[in-house]
């Protein structure tokens, strides 16, 4: 049998790096999309950090670590706000390896207007942010979907946030999320559980997860790379959400946690030993649960 195939997109860094490198690592054949092609590159529509300096990380440095750690991987250029940019992306996936056997929806729109207060939120704004957060996320996954029922299998793994779940802590101006970032989460989270409850008797298994808050790149950029404030909210490294979506991806045992928002924060990681969470069940985990550890 063939070595199956992920595409993972906004993989140039943060949480969706460390996954196509988990991938890599559990034998996968991987394909990584981004805008970033190369270190350095600008966008009209990027993370607005607090020293004006372009983020770390590119399309061209994970698929050199990739290769690296000896994977089969494919970097394509993507912009979810470009959706033939989308297209060509999945089409490059197919023409290399022929199928699809997981997908990561990671990648996201971001803007230093994305998280602008309810008054001074626009029209244009509005319509990219659902562009990015649930029109093009939609049109990738309905056609990778397509392949996945053919195929009679495929798991899908959507990384929200828990802004898509609750109202924010502060307001917007203060350094809490805006409307139109939590509209276009919720959205986004309500996706897999359609799909689980349309397709889950034909092979196909979908999850959201919640990775909370991650020592990214970003969260270096925007809170500053030593934040006191990035250690007071409990920063997980990327590597956590990484091992939870390749569990999710792998394991039969994962099925049982569909049709719930799965927050990373409940899980552990002890070197390559996943420690899946015990005890009662919150709102947003599934109702059974027993203690359960996964070598990866």
């Amino acid at each position: 049998m063939k070595r199956p195939v992920v595409l993972i997109t906004g993989a140039s860094r943060g949480i969706g790096k460390a996954t196509a490198l988990a991938f890599a690592r559990a034998g996968w054949q991987v394909a990584i999309t981004a805008r970033t092609v190369s270190e350095g590159q600008t966008h009209a529509f990027q993370v607005p950090t607090h020293n004006g300096q372009q983020l770390p990380g590119s399309l061209a440095t994970t698929l050199a670590e990739l290769q690296g750690a000896g994977a089969e991987a494919l970097a394509i250029p993507m912009d979810l706000l470009d959706l033939a940019s989308v297209d060509a992306a999945l089409d490059a996936v197919l023409a290399r390896f022929g199928r699809i056997d997981a997908l990561v929806n990671n990648a996201v729109y971001q803007s230093h207007r994305l998280n602008a207060p309810f008054l001074e939120l626009d029209a244009d704004e509005w319509a990219r942010v659902l562009q990015g957060y649930v029109v093009a996320p939609h049109h990738l996954t309905k056609r990778a979907l397509k392949v996945m029922l053919a195929q009679g299998h495929g798991v899908i793994v959507n990384v929200s946030s828990g802004a898509g779940e609750s109202d924010p802590p502060l307001a917007a101006c203060d350094g809490g999320w805006g409307v139109a970032y939590g509209a276009g989460k919720a959205a986004f989270s309500r996706m897999a559980g359609v799909i689980a409850t349309e397709f889950g008797g034909q092979g196909i298994r979908a999850y959201t997860i919640n990775p909370g808050v991650v020592a990214t790149e970003t969260l270096h950029a925007t809170l500053g790379k030593n934040g006191e404030l990035a250690r007071k909210l409990g920063a997980k490294a990327p590597e956590l959400p990484a091992a939870v979506i390749l569990w999710l991806a792998t394991s039969e045992a994962a099925a049982s946690w569909q049709k719930c928002t799965i927050p990373v924060a409940d899980f552990s990681l002890d070197g390559d030993t996943l420690h899946l969470p015990s005890g009662p069940a919150r709102r947003s985990r599934p109702d059974k649960r027993e203690s359960t550890v996964c070598t990866l």
